[in-house]
């Protein structure tokens, strides 16, 4: 006897995982690196967040994850007072380590860590671009792709999530929940502040796809800037 056929997956059954960059701060104003650094949001930054909280409300959320540092805590907090629900902390979900490099601004950086910068610009990558205390890209990956796969693995089928994260981290997380290969990190341009993107889980293929990328919840913004890259936020 042939065994029972199972019931087909289809699109209502994805699982959807919106994944937020925290408002803007004043550092992030300035250009100046972040990484550990517990900067709050400025006046612009909670704007950003009640405007991104308003149009995140209309993806009817049933769970809400946010990195513990303080701007993405209150951009959370946003959101939570937008969607009824409760804001869950993950440090996993923190940004960069910036070690010494926190507080510098590009120029900055330069100066002081000419080695360190100069083989960041050429595309080098691993302990020759660090500076002291600074946390590595595979470092980031090996904590924020596992959080980033428990946030999916918490959701039901035909759910949708929200996480809400930092510039840097969250491109590295995305690229290894995509499964894309680390060489094209430099390939795309981190959210601008108070943006989002969304993950769908594809049931039917068991792969997750992005489906929309560096969106703002403000009408003056523009599109995902594929030239610029900003500090570590």
């Amino acid at each position: 006897m042939s065994p029972p056929a199972q019931p087909r997956r289809t699109v209502a059954d994805a699982r959807t995982l919106v994944l937020v960059r925290h408002g803007e701060t004043d550092w992030n104003l300035a250009g100046r690196a972040q990484g550990h650094a517990d900067i709050p949001l400025n006046a612009t930054g909670r704007a950003q967040a009640r405007a991104v909280a308003r149009v995140l409300a209309g993806f009817g959320p049933v769970r809400l994850w946010s990195s513990d540092l303080m701007r993405a805590r209150q951009t959370a907090d946003a959101i939570a007072e937008a969607t009824g629900l409760t804001v869950e902390c993950d440090p996993r979900l923190r940004e960069y380590d910036a070690g010494e490099r926190s507080g510098l601004t590009h120029e900055e950086a330069a100066e002081r860590y000419p080695q360190q910068y100069a083989a960041s610009r050429a595309g080098v990558v691993g302990p020759a671009t660090l500076v002291p205390g600074e946390e590595s890209t595979e470092r980031v990956r090996d904590r924020i792709v596992p959080a980033l796969l428990d946030c999916f693995g918490g959701l039901a089928d035909g759910e949708t999530g929200v996480g809400v994260l930092h510039g840097a981290s969250l491109r590295i997380g995305l690229m290894g929940v995509i499964g894309w290969p680390w060489a094209d990190a430099r390939a795309f341009q981190g959210l601008e502040n108070g943006a989002y993107c969304v993950l769908t889980h594809d049931a039917t293929q068991d792969r997750v796809r992005l489906t929309s990328y560096n969106e703002t919840a403000s009408p003056s913004a523009h599109g995902p800037d594929f030239v610029s890259d900003g500090p570590v936020g």
